[in-house]
This record gives structure tokens, sequence and C-alpha cells, in this order.
């Protein structure tokens, strides 16, 4: 057995390599919903973290890894790569295949096990938007997926919305950059696998009587046109309109995507063509980072920080790090800390505190004034939190209760 890896564990070795993966005793097991595969998957728990467990050729694990290592490096939104096991034999001597370990993914969820109900649009909606932008992201950075479907993807939930994350690239390729038929190759695959996705949804009975599986595979492909054309389309703007610029590459942010260079010429009817240079995804996760240290979704990141910027305006802040600073520890930390031991497992920090802004804003919407963050907090626990599903507890990962 040889292993290769860049997680330093010696529980590693104590586990059954002799054994076809299928075979594994539940004692190494940990049961998490998951995704259709081609491959055996297991789900196996080492120290505090739980990692997936595939078993695959050598040659396909190899690649898979390294492509997964070099999307680490560039931040892209993927399940962690953390070791290949090879050379496998059963105690006979008989060849086994070889696994791939990564990291499992806290706080995600495959697509089938959000639809424990029926399907309603409006999740579809949220799905396919998160697996478009996901796509977006992947074609600005030169990754083709060659396998783009929500069976190899998860999802984590973005502040009302979804953040999706690539878990399967075996079939991908990475290069400088995507000519306009691999881009359109990658969406067609998408296309189709998505039909079937949503055929099989149907034949469960967990898609809405509303949707219809056609329909859903095409909106993706329009959804992810639309992102695409507006962050790439080259802009006519006139000469004495300049704050148009600053206008798009706004927008652009809004949407979560930094501005590198923009690029600029002179066109025949005397205006400006402009073309940013968009050059990655997370604008405010980024800046929620640099100021507070909090890692968050980019659509959380964005709410958390209008409330800091709202906190940083109503105590009369103009030191940006001093206030993120003080919003941290007297807005963002009690807020947490306010939750009992025994609910903790629902929702990360960063969620929590997303949905509680949002349910602030609902309930000084009904009462025509701001009712304040304390009360917000103390009717979100009783009223909401106490009645979501414990998500955190399906995925296996323990919480502290201190």
């Amino acid at each position: 057995m040889r292993i290769t890896s860049a997680l330093v564990d010696p529980a590693l070795l104590d586990l059954p390599w002799s054994t076809p993966l299928e075979e594994w005793p539940a004692q190494h097991l940990v049961a998490l919903p998951q995704g259709i595969s081609r491959h055996i998957v297991r789900f196996v728990r080492l120290g505090d973290y739980v990692y997936a467990f595939k078993e695959t050729r050598e040659r396909i694990a190899e690649r898979e890894y390294d492509l997964l290592r070099s999307l680490e490096r560039i931040d892209f939104p993927s399940v962690e790569a953390v070791a290949i096991v090879a050379d496998r034999q059963t105690d006979d001597g008989e060849p086994l295949e070889s696994v791939l370990i990564t990291r499992h993914l806290q706080f995600s969820l495959p697509y089938r096990a959000l639809f424990s109900n029926t399907l309603r649009p409006e999740t579809m909606n949220r799905l396919l938007d998160a697996l478009a932008a996901l796509l977006v992201r992947m074609h600005l950075t030169g990754f083709f997926w060659g396998d783009c479907s929500l069976s190899n993807t998860l999802f984590r939930r973005d502040a009302g919305a979804f953040a999706a994350y690539l878990v399967d690239a075996e079939t991908g390729a990475l290069y400088s950059s995507l000519s306009n038929g691999q881009r359109g190759e990658d969406l067609e695959i998408a296309r189709v696998n998505i039909f079937g996705e949503a055929l099989d949804l149907q034949a469960a009975g967990l898609l809405h009587e509303s949707i219809d599986p056609e329909v859903v595979c095409e909106q993706v492909v329009q959804r992810y046109e639309r992102l695409w054309h507006e962050i790439t389309y080259e802009q006519q703007i006139e000469r004495t309109a300049r704050h148009d610029i600053e206008g798009r590459i706004r927008r652009l942010n809004e949407l979560g995507f930094d501005v590198a260079e923009v690029a600029m010429s002179t066109a025949d009817n005397g205006r400006y063509l402009v073309r940013p240079k968009v050059v990655d995804a997370g604008y405010h996760t980024r800046r929620l980072i640099r100021l507070t240290g909090l890692d968050a979704e980019e659509n959380q990141a964005r709410k958390l920080l209008n409330d800091l910027d709202a906190y940083r305006v109503e105590s009369d802040l103009t030191d940006e790090q001093q206030a993120a600073h003080r919003w941290l520890t007297e807005v963002f930390e009690p807020v947490v800390r306010a939750v009992p031991a025994h609910l903790r497992r629902k929702l990360e920090p960063q969620e929590l505190f997303a949905q509680i802004i949002e349910h602030k804003w609902l309930l000084s919407e009904q009462a025509g004034r701001d009712v304040g963050m304390r009360r917000a907090v103390h009717s979100f626990l009783a009223d909401v939190l106490v009645h979501r599903p414990d998500e955190q507890a399906v995925l296996g990962v323990e919480v502290p209760t201190a």
C-alpha cells in the first residue's frame, strides 16, 4: 500500500485497506446523505473531520487529486483533496482499486438531500442560480468541467440562497482560458445531465407538479448566459458619462466579482468602448475576511458587511478597521453566544447571523419601527431556530457545547 497525502494523520494507516471499500465495517463509517455516483463512495471520520473515500483507478485518482489541489490554490469552491491510497491488495494478494480521499464540506448537502419534501419551484430556482454562478466562475478561471450536474455538486445555504461547490473533477481540465466552443460543450453537458436528474426527481415524486424538467434544464443555461453577458460584454458609453464605468464596476462587485482592470477604446461614433477584466468571484467574502477574519459565503458576507457598515454609520466611526473590530466584539459575537448549546447544531454562525438580520428586518416592518437586535435574537431562537432541522448533526460533525 502507498499513501500520497496532504494530511498527516497516522489514523489513515489503521483503516482496513485490504478490504474493498464496499465491504468496510460500519465502525469506520459515518452515515451521510450522498448524491448519485458511478463509484463506490463512503464517509469516514478521522479525528474531528469527516472525509469522503472514493474507489477508482489509480490514474484517475491521481489526475483528480492534482486538479483539486490546483483549484484549491486559486481559491475555487470545490472539495479539498487530502490523499490517494494506491497499490492496495486483499489478504490473498488480489489487487484493489485506489482510493481518493477528500474532506467533506461542513454544512453542505447533495441536491437530493435538500428535497426530502416535494421540491418547490423557488428552491429549484435558487439551486439553478447557484449552479449557473459556479459554472461562470469556473469558466472565468479556465476550468472545463466535462460532467456538470447537480449530482456532482454540493450546496451550502447562503443567506437565503445556495452556494455551490464542485465535488467530482475527474473529467475536468484546467486551461489558461476557454474558447466559446468549450464553454458551449460544458453547458450542453450540464443541460443534458440536469434534464435527467429532474426526470429522476419527478419519478421519485419529489418534483413539484408545476416544474417541467425540460424547462429546468434550459433555465440553467439561460441563467448562465445572462450572468456571463453581464460580466463580459463590451459596453458603449458617452464621453461625458464616465461615471457609467464606475457604475458597471459596482454592479459587478454586487454580483460578487472583482475587476482587475478596465480596457477602453474609442468607437467610430465617438463613444468609449469599455470591457472590464473580471478576475475572481468572492468580492464580499474577501472584504469580510480582511476586516473581521470571518470566512463566509458571498451572500452571507454581503449581509454581514451591510450590517457592519450600518453599525459604522450609527457609531460615527471613520476608521473602518476600528469599526469592524467593535462590530465583531459588540454585535456579531454576542449574537452567536446567545444561542443555547442544544441549538448550535442548527446553523453555522455566519448563516445564523444573516438569518437573524433578515428576521430583525421583518419584525421591524411589522412593528413600524426598529425592534433592536436583542428582541430579534430572542424571537428568532424561540420561533424559528428551534424548529429548524439539525443540519450539522446530519453531517456527523461534533459541535462544542461551551
